[in-house]
């Protein structure tokens, strides 16, 4: 077994639980997507609740990252928070799955405490993220910046739960112009 296997099932896992969810996971068809023994998944992780956990810590830690990458590749912090639709958009993309951070947290009361924890970080790395750059863009005072962070962040989780549901990518694009259009992203 090597540490290109873990990684394969992470990401087969990941995939499997945003289209469907903790409760959809199961080893054998993420044995099968792999193309491993379902057996094998036990060499890396002694449960499914293992899995899971150690799923929703590297989707908020691949989170956290893509927000660095978006921020250091922006010339503003306006800009920055224009592109953050971006992370949800490509869950969309590819092939119409869910933040995991949104699936999981429909699923909140079923699954590992351990698991709630590290899906919970996903949505307190992205407001930090969205209250630090509103401060810094100037577009509110920090007494008011965390709850337009949660609002930007609601706004977006949402749009991209309706484009889902009628797999319609095209109205998450709606959805988002119309928060710039009205609030609580910034206008372009």
């Amino acid at each position: 077994m090597s540490a290109n296997s873990k990684e394969a099932i992470l990401l087969a896992a990941r995939k499997i639980a945003q289209s469907q969810g903790y409760n959809g996971l199961n080893f054998r068809d993420l044995a099968q997507d792999v193309g491993i023994k379902a057996a094998s998944i036990y060499y890396y992780f002694p449960g499914k609740a293992e899995l899971g956990i150690a799923v929703a810590r590297r989707y908020w830690e691949d989170g956290a990252l893509a927000l660095e990458m978006i921020e250091s590749e922006s010339p503003s912090p306006i800009d920055a928070l224009r592109r953050f639709p971006e992370i949800f958009r490509r869950s969309l993309e590819a092939d119409n799955r869910l933040c995991l951070g949104s699936f999981l947290g429909a699923e909140k009361d079923t699954l590992p405490p351990e698991m709630n924890a590290e899906i919970q970080k996903f949505a307190d790395v992205n407001i930090a993220w969205l209250n630090r750059l509103l401060v810094a863009a100037k577009l509110c005072e920090s007494g008011e910046s965390e709850s337009r962070a949660r609002a930007i962040f609601t706004a977006i989780a949402g749009a991209q739960l309706i484009a889902r549901s009628r797999s319609d990518i095209s109205l998450f694009d709606t959805l988002v112009d119309s928060y710039r259009a009205f609030g609580p992203l910034p206008a372009e």
